[in-house]
C-alpha cells in the first residue's frame, strides 16, 4: 500500500489507543464494522473520506488535524528511509 494509506492506519491507531479504545469501541463511535477498522489501521484497507471524517469525529479530531497527523507521520518514515539509505551505502 502507499504510504499515506499506512500513515493514516498508524495515525488512527495511535489516537485511538491515547483514549485506551479498543478496536471495536472505535468502531462503535465511528459506526464502522470492528474488522474494517482493524484493516485501515494496518493500512490494508483505503479510507473514503467519508470513513476517515467519521473516524475523526469519534476521536474527537477534526479531519485537518488527522491528515495532518497522518502527513507528519509520512514525512517521519520518508526521512527515516533517508537515513538508512545513507547508511546503506
Amino acid at each position: 500500500m502507499s504510504a499515506i494509506v499506512e500513515s493514516l492506519g498508524q495515525a488512527v491507531r495511535q489516537l485511538r489507543e491515547a483514549r485506551g479504545w479498543s478496536q471495536e469501541q472505535l468502531a462503535e463511535h465511528a459506526d464502522l464494522n470492528r474488522s474494517y477498522v482493524g484493516e485501515i489501521e494496518r493500512g490494508r484497507a483505503i479510507a473514503s473520506i467519508v470513513t476517515t471524517e467519521k473516524l475523526a469525529s469519534a476521536l474527537g479530531v477534526s479531519l485537518s488535524t488527522l491528515m495532518a497527523d497522518c502527513d507528519h507521520l509520512t514525512e517521519r518514515r520518508t526521512r527515516r528511509g533517508l537515513r538508512l539509505t545513507a547508511i546503506a551505502c
